[in-house]
């Protein structure tokens, strides 16, 4: 495995869900062909297990000394009355890996195993609405939300049923990899609408990819690639084999918005990651957004949210 290359250990469970194991990883999957690089592999505590569904899956690894930087991607198993069952050799591993500096996604009902091992203590995570109440009750520790698709918590990100994995791993790809990519997998698995998870981390990218308009989509991709450069639209639609006339009709059409609309959209959102993750100022944040100046984002951002961005770090 070479340096650029990040590890996921896919981790099954007896019973576990398919859509849970199957949604995420070919999220990571599609990464790959869209130049990102994940290497998956599938552990468990015994060499094969069945799925809730009735497949079983087999020649599976043992669980593997996990590295810093690696994932641990945690498939929920199928609820049942007596709750979620956690091996004892898995709740062990678990602390190992995150000891070792490992990070951990668990979809829906996998954020048991993640909270038998005490990763979920003092942190925000979710899970499936069925348990959302038996978590809080058995550990009083974790900050369990609800009404939201998934959270990160420092190393531990947690997702809600099912098809939340998802939007999940999606997340995950746009924090390793950027917009451009994350928008490049949705539109491969032919989810292009993506939603966020209790915010706007993924939506002023990708809320706007719900079509099949393959000029946009590339007109969409370089505007995101190159978020700190000013965009003329006689530009846009040189690169893309339009008239500025025809470009224009065809944004508006595919997305509601103006291609404008949307560079400043996208600008907002990444000026709203670095102030709330770093500690830039509003004029070193304005410049690597492509803002004239702080003045400008000020402006920009007031209209849009009716506060300052300095509110993002009140």
């Amino acid at each position: 495995m070479d340096s650029g290359t990040r590890r996921v250990v896919v981790v099954v469970q007896p019973a576990v869900n398919l859509l849970d194991l199957a949604g995420p990883v070919q999220v990571f999957d599609a990464a790959n062909h869209c130049g990102a690089a994940y290497r998956l592999e599938y552990a468990a505590v015994a060499d094969r297990v069945d799925s809730a569904q009735g497949l079983r899956l087999a020649d599976l690894r043992p669980l593997p000394d996990a590295s810093a930087g690696d994932l641990v991607l945690v498939p929920g198993p199928r609820l049942e009355r007596t709750g979620v069952r956690v091996d004892p050799e898995l709740v062990t591993w678990l602390r190992r890996s995150a000891a070792v500096g490992a990070e951990f996604a668990a979809v829906c009902s996998g954020a048991a195993a993640l909270g038998e091992a005490g990763l979920l203590n003092g942190r925000r995570c979710t899970t499936h609405w069925e348990l959302l109440e038996p978590m809080r009750s058995r550990y009083p520790r974790a900050k369990v939300q609800d009404g939201v698709l998934f959270t990160h918590d420092g190393p531990v990100s947690t997702s809600a049923g099912v098809a939340s994995g998802i939007d999940l791993a999606l997340s995950l790809v746009h924090r390793d990899h950027g917009p451009a990519t994350t928008a490049a997998v949705a539109r491969a698995l032919v989810v292009y609408l993506r939603r966020p998870g209790g915010g706007a981390q993924l939506s002023p990218f990708l809320s706007h990819r719900a079509h099949v308009d393959e000029a946009v989509h590339a007109v969409q991709d370089h505007i995101a690639e190159h978020l700190d450069r000013p965009h003329r639209l006689a530009d846009l639609a040189a690169r893309v084999h339009l008239s500025p006339r025809g470009l224009s009709r065809a944004f508006t059409a595919a997305t509601g918005i103006t291609p404008l609309e949307f560079h400043q959209r996208l600008r907002l959102a990444m000026a709203e990651d670095l102030l709330t993750a770093t500690d830039l100022t509003v004029s070193a944040v304005a410049a690597r957004t492509g803002f004239r100046d702080a003045r400008q984002l000020r402006r920009l951002y007031r209209e849009r949210h009716g506060a300052p961005p300095s509110s993002l770090r009140a």
